[in-house]
């Protein structure tokens, strides 16, 4: 959307050269006090009320703040620039933060893509872009409207995505977000949300993910499942390996003559010692395989 704020450009004095004035003119009204006439008394009286109302027009910008001015309702600028000023006493002076602020999002539940319950928290990095969406287009406090505009946006990137690969097809994943698609999801709809109030999101990214209590021990259960399986696979190939050097070995080097039957033992012998979760107990065979 296009940007509403705009640089004041009404009258704006050195904070400090509106002090000297001030103080001339209070200088100037104690003098008339002196003078003990009607007409001094009266000019005293003005003076000094002139002084104490030039002192509502003096304000202080420090780095990344800014003032948001508004004339009897109408919005007329907005003042960036740092340092000590004097400007129309009349003007309402709204102090709006440039700064950057962090977001933190307590873990929420909801479901993934398909239908799992799960526990997702992130982290949103924002700040302030445009003062006039910031204050005028919003109601109540913009950390409250952030709050809950990420709040929504989270529970809507995360229904868009599985928990892990094991329960989709897809590549992408809450868990296996390798390049950053789901962060960078997280962040367009942030922006889009947050753009209505002049915020910009520097940086979203997840910070906690993990099944909802529910269902997090079953879970945890097939994790567990899933990962022997894929050890097994990985022990048996391992095996099958050996088994094949270890005959070929024997064969090269002419160390003893197998025919089949005792290769076939061979094979079962050195499998069941690979790949058994206990250590193989020797057994001497003081006879013969056939016997």
């Amino acid at each position: 959307m296009k940007a509403q704020e705009k640089a004041f450009d009404g009258i704006r004095l050195s904070g400090f050269l509106a002090i000297l004035f001030i103080l001339v003119i209070l200088g100037a009204s104690i003098f008339m006090f002196t003078l003990k006439q009607p007409w001094s008394i009266v000019l005293g009286i003005i003076g000094a009320l002139c002084a104490i109302f030039m002192c509502y027009g003096l304000i202080i910008i420090q780095p990344n703040n800014s003032r948001v001015m508004t004339f009897f309702g109408k919005y007329v600028g907005t003042i960036i620039e740092n340092g000590f000023f004097w400007v129309n006493p009349l003007l309402l002076k709204t102090k709006v933060t440039l700064r950057i602020f962090n977001l933190n999002l307590e873990p929420i539940k909801v479901n993934d893509k398909v239908g799992n319950p799960v526990m997702i928290g992130a982290v949103v990095v924002w700040r302030i872009k445009d003062t006039y969406k910031a204050t005028f287009d919003i109601s109540g406090d913009v950390k409250s409207f952030v709050q809950i505009q990420s709040d929504a946006a989270l529970r809507q990137v995360a229904g868009m995505y599985a928990y892990d690969t094991n329960e989709t097809t897809d590549k992408v994943t809450l868990r296996s977000d390798n390049e950053g698609e789901v962060t960078k999801r997280l962040e367009d709809e942030l922006n889009s949300r947050l753009t209505l109030a002049g915020i910009e999101v520097v940086e979203a990214r997840i910070n906690y993910l993990a099944y909802a209590s529910e269902i997090a021990g079953v879970m945890l259960r097939r994790q567990q499942a899933d990962a022997i399986i894929a050890a097994r696979e990985r022990i048996v190939e391992g095996a099958v390996s050996m088994v094949h050097l270890a005959l070929e070995k024997l064969e090269k080097d002419s160390i003893v003559e197998l025919d089949e039957e005792k290769k076939a033992t061979m094979v079962s012998n050195l499998l069941v010692v690979l790949c058994a979760d206990e250590s193989a107990q020797p057994v001497i065979n003081t006879g013969t395989l056939y016997q």
